[in-house]
This record gives C-alpha cells, sequence and structure tokens, in this order.
C-alpha cells in the first residue's frame, strides 16, 4: 500500500499506526521520547519502524498525532524536512472548558500549519472527529479537508486502505468547521449521545 509517517506517540498515534498496518502500510514512528517510540514500534510490530526526531520522515504522508498547541511548533522545527510531505493535522484544539475553540478567529490548526509548512507541502485535516476508542472497535467516516486535489486523493486511498470511510468537506478553509465538529462530538459524548462508542457520519437516501 503505502508508506506512512506518524509524529507522536499517543492513543491516536497508536490507534492510526494499528490501522495502517493491517492495511498493508509501512509506518514510521517519530517522537521526543526515544523510549515511547520503541514502545509504540513494537507494539506495532511488522511493517513498522523507528524514525529520528527531526530529520526527514520517511512517509510521503506524515500524521501530526500531537496536542493542538504542539502541531505548529513542531512543523516548524522539521522545517525543510517536511517539503513535499503531505500533512494530515488530527488535532482539536478546544478552549479549557471545552465548549468553544481555542482560537477566536475563523482559523484552524490546519491553515497555520500551511502558513509555515516549507515548499512543496500539501496539508489536510482529518481524523480529528473520530474517538480512538471508536477506530479500536469500528469503522467510521472520516471527514477531511485541503487544497491539494492530489493530497487528498493520496489520503483518502490511505483512509480506504485502513477499512474506513473518507468524505471530503472541500479546501483547507473548512477545517476551521471539521473542529468545530470536533467540538460537537465532545459535546455529545456528554450530553445527548452520553458515551464514547459513536462518531458522526452521513446517511444517503436515493432520490
Amino acid at each position: 500500500m503505502g508508506s506512512i509517517s506518524i509524529i507522536g506517540t499517543g492513543n491516536m498515534a497508536r490507534a492510526i499506526g494499528t490501522l495502517a498496518i493491517a492495511g498493508g502500510n509501512t509506518v514510521e514512528v517519530m517522537g521526543r521520547d526515544q523510549s515511547k517510540v520503541d514502545d509504540l514500534v513494537e507494539a506495532l510490530g511488522r511493517g513498522a519502524a523507528t524514525g529520528k526526531w527531526a530529520a526527514a520522515p520517511v512517509g510521503d504522508i506524515v500524521i501530526t498525532a500531537l496536542l493542538a498547541d504542539g502541531v505548529v511548533p513542531v512543523v516548524v522545527e522539521y522545517g525543510d524536512a517536511l517539503a513535499d510531505k503531505i500533512i494530515v493535522d488530527i488535532s482539536n484544539p478546544f478552549n479549557a472548558t471545552i465548549d468553544g475553540l481555542a482560537h477566536g478567529e475563523e482559523t484552524s490548526i490546519a491553515q497555520e500549519v500551511a502558513k509555515v509548512a516549507p515548499a512543496g507541502a500539501s496539508v489536510v485535516k482529518a481524523f480529528n472527529t473520530v474517538f480512538r476508542n471508536v477506530l479500536e472497535k469500528g469503522r467510521p467516516a472520516v471527514f477531511l479537508a485541503g487544497d491539494g486535489t492530489q493530497a487528498k486523493a493520496s489520503v483518502k486511498a490511505f483512509i480506504e486502505s485502513i477499512g474506513l470511510r473518507p468524505l471530503d468537506v472541500g479546501g483547507l478553509k473548512m477545517a476551521h468547521w471539521l473542529e468545530g465538529m470536533g467540538l460537537v462530538t465532545m459535546g455529545l459524548a456528554g450530553n445527548g449521545v452520553g458515551h464514547w462508542d459513536f462518531a458522526l457520519g452521513v446517511n444517503e437516501w436515493g432520490g
């Protein structure tokens, strides 16, 4: 299938990495804490490899599985090592009370990444509306947004390779509204649905 690099070693990195390996992809894991990188690579098993922090990722698709406030600084730190890569931001910048977004403007982490990304890099927002436990248990839809047609096609192909349904919502400006959907998902988990074992999706009826 494809070659994926994941920057981060947390729960989402583990969940996406596990699905990626099962889907026939190779996975490179990169993180500041080498012991956590080694542990995750061992857990993922065959098809996973250790990458060096801030070095050029092996994967054509680079998933930043990081907390929202860490994504832009890490992209800046990697700099030209991310040139010509497809950077996938999966973060949600919630405020402290989880009833709004941390940034007050109509922007998104993905859009801020695009401002600092090196030449030739493309940015796609994806996976931010899906809980980690749902990735482990089910096959939810994955909404994505981005400006690059080829970059989105590659991310869609990756999502399909891991058995999920990609749903394109449009250009990178839509990443702001995907972050809003992430907030709605949290609201549903705490209120209308009342648990974490669900995902947003699309129902279609024939005309």
